[in-house]
């Protein structure tokens, strides 16, 4: 509560030392930059543009549908539906008007309404892609996961080539523990973007995450390619060290020489990591590289044994 109140007089603040054009022009460059700060925006409408927002001229629908989503991520129900109304008295017919009436009700947690509104949207049009991810995050909104699952699905036969889709639905699958098809959706990613060293970070975490040899052998594959294209990624060296120390614990006499090399490698990267960027003291106190040479240690220990 502290935070938001602290948050809340520093826009205030920031509003009421700002002249009508520069609030203007701040808001422009939140459109066009796509910054999503709802705090800002109904603060800077509020204090400073509602008084002459006849100035805008006919920027001032644009402001509008701006204003009402701002509205809706800070809780302000009147702002938006204010917004709603004087817009829909301008576009009576606007599908864009229809989203944001939408995204009220879920806002009022009236999601049989929503859903009720997508549905008629998508009857209309069955492109249309916001209502169909809409209807996605009530399910979610509703802890309805099974549920949300299959409509992401059924949307994503529609729009397979949506990749923030492919990712959600991975973290819905990882949601109720379903790895083999949260790993499927990541291998598609890997597939339209075979230079993202995340997709290649997230596919080995979820493989590591299943623990067998055989998914700990290709999480250390994966762990190493995200490695290869992002080589300052402390998570992937964290992931080869362990996925090659989690094999060498388990495997033959040959592989586990060549995991605890790879372990060593790992080790030896986070350690320049850690002297180079962090303050020697707080390594120190976190005692990250102590912990990294004990494992080390139990291995080298374990195969000369």
């Amino acid at each position: 509560m502290k935070v938001f109140l602290g948050s809340r007089t520093r826009q205030f603040n920031m509003a009421r030392h700002t002249s009508w054009e520069e609030a203007r022009n701040h808001l422009r460059r939140m459109r066009e930059d796509q910054i999503r700060d709802g705090q800002t925006v109904v603060s800077l409408w509020e204090d400073v543009l509602m008084s002459e927002r006849n100035k805008l001229g006919e920027e001032l629908w644009t402001v509008y549908e701006q204003v009402c989503v701002a509205a809706l991520d800070c809780c302000r129900i009147d702002i938006s539906e204010t917004c709603i109304e004087l817009l829909k008295a301008k576009f009576p017919r606007s599908v864009r008007v229809k989203r944001l009436l939408g995204m009220t009700y879920e806002a009022q947690e009236r999601y049989n309404k929503a859903t009720e509104l997508y549905d008629e949207l998508i009857k209309d049009d069955e492109t249309n892609m916001f209502a169909r991810k809409r209807k996605v995050a009530i399910l979610k909104a509703q802890n309805k996961t099974v549920e949300a699952i299959e409509e992401l699905n059924r949307y994503l036969k529609l729009f397979m080539t949506d990749f923030e889709a492919w990712m959600e639905l991975c973290d819905l699958y990882l949601a109720v523990q379903d790895y083999t098809k949260a790993a499927f959706c990541i291998e598609e990613l890997i597939m339209s973007n075979p230079h993202n060293h995340l997709y290649h970070q997230k596919l080995a975490e979820i493989k590591y995450t299943m623990g067998d040899p055989d998914n700990m052998a290709i999480a250390r594959t994966y762990f190493a390619q995200a490695i290869k294209l992002n080589p300052n990624s402390v998570r992937s060296l964290y992931g080869c060290f362990l996925a090659s120390c989690n094999l060498a614990a388990s495997s033959n006499r040959k592989d586990k020489q060549s995991n605890i090399k790879y372990a060593a490698w790992a080790a030896q990267q986070l350690k320049e990591k850690y002297t180079t960027v962090q303050p020697e003291d707080l390594t120190n106190q976190t005692r990250v590289l102590e912990s990294i040479e004990r494992v080390l240690e139990s291995l080298t220990e374990k195969t000369a044994n």
